[in-house]
């Protein structure tokens, strides 16, 4: 059976981590949806410069809305996206309406300038929201200090959030308990917090691609018990916080009114290290109630040779403690590391 098919029985959803006009035009989205169970897309600025630059698949659209008037390359930008998440949206609104506004999202983000103001961060969001127009869109909102207090306000307006930029655990609880409070908030304003739906992504491997230079100065055996496993350690360890902050009598009382989880969605899970095997983190971060975002070449990848792994993410969480253990006591410190996740997005990108 198709490896990418099988994640449906281990309660974790497939998106596609691309996008391009022509992978709805030419049905090819639909087709991921169709045999491979795809059940939702994410996108970002650079995915759409890539799609844009390459080729000549935009040119009519440019030329036409070029036509209208005089736009700024933001204008331009933007007049395609949305258009094209909108496509998208649409193609997957089965999904969307199947799972009962579980699936079926596509996500697209705020301008990365905007990420340490929040009021900034606020009016994009509500713009692109209105913009798009589809109850399937998540708007993207970074981690960081000012995208927190947002994550809260827009979850209590009733905006889809996916949040970005997610490499710390520590960081992590606290975007669990913006989401919450907004819950709580559109609770109170009279909201339907059936309908809200939210993700927190995890940057995988650009986890080990920055903890990488600190392992140089050590010693071989203990490189080859840190290598490539900071990440799934650190994911791992999440996890096991998801399904303890998602439990008691505050969850309870929201899950009773129909408020769903906010899923660990695992981003960045191709292997920017050759040495490392080309499924590494799609089959080590299999769990229920998760949600992992692929790139074409790794999706390729794990319907050709994957091995599924049910509830792989819950196996050996005391040797992910380990990992992080060791990490610590060699001096390095991943807190640091990870505190510097905007800078290690472009470094990596």
């Amino acid at each position: 059976m198709n490896p990418l098919k099988q994640l449906e029985a281990c309660g974790q959803a497939p998106w596609l981590d691309f996008l391009k006009r022509s992978l709805v035009q030419d049905g090819e989205l639909q087709t991921l949806i169709d045999r491979d169970g795809l059940k939702g897309l994410t996108s970002n600025p650079s995915i759409f410069q890539k799609a844009i630059g390459e080729g000549d698949e935009y040119a009519g659209a440019i030329r036409d809305f070029l036509a209208t008037g005089d736009h700024s390359l933001s204008d331009i930008y933007e007049h395609l996206a949305i258009a094209d998440i909108q496509e998208a949206a649409d193609v997957l609104r089965p999904v969307y309406d199947k799972t009962k506004a579980r699936d079926g999202y596509v996500s697209l983000e705020c301008s990365p300038y905007l990420a340490n103001d929040t009021e900034a961060t606020l009016v994009e969001a509500h713009r692109l929201w209105a913009a798009v127009d589809r109850p399937n869109l998540m708007v993207k909102v970074p981690a960081t200090p000012a995208g927190i207090p947002a994550i809260r306000r827009l979850i209590g307006e009733g905006i889809n959030i996916n949040i970005t930029l997610l490499f710390a655990v520590e960081v992590y609880e606290q975007v669990v308990e913006a989401y919450l409070s907004g819950l709580e908030d559109l609770q109170r304003a009279g909201g339907d917090v059936t309908r809200i739906a939210s993700v927190a992504s995890f940057f995988i491997s650009r986890i080990d691609g920055a903890v990488e230079p600190s392992l140089k100065s050590l010693s071989d055996n203990v490189v080859d018990g840190l290598r490539g496993k900071v990440a799934v350690a650190s994911a791992k360890i999440s996890y096991a916080r998801y399904r303890a902050l998602f439990s008691g009598p505050r969850w309870q009382a929201l899950a009773s009114i129909g408020a769903q989880t906010q899923r660990l969605l695992w981003a960045s899970t191709s292997t920017k290290d050759k040495s490392f095997s080309d499924t590494l983190y799609v089959e080590e971060l299999i769990g229920r109630e998760t949600v992992d975002t692929i790139p074409p070449a790794t999706m390729d990848a794990f319907r050709d040779h994957g091995r599924v792994k049910p509830d792989g993410i819950e196996a050996d969480v005391d040797g992910a403690h380990a990992v992080l253990a060791t990490l610590k006591t060699q001096g390095i410190a991943l807190g640091d590391i990870t505190g510097r996740g905007p800078a290690i997005r472009r470094r990596l990108r």
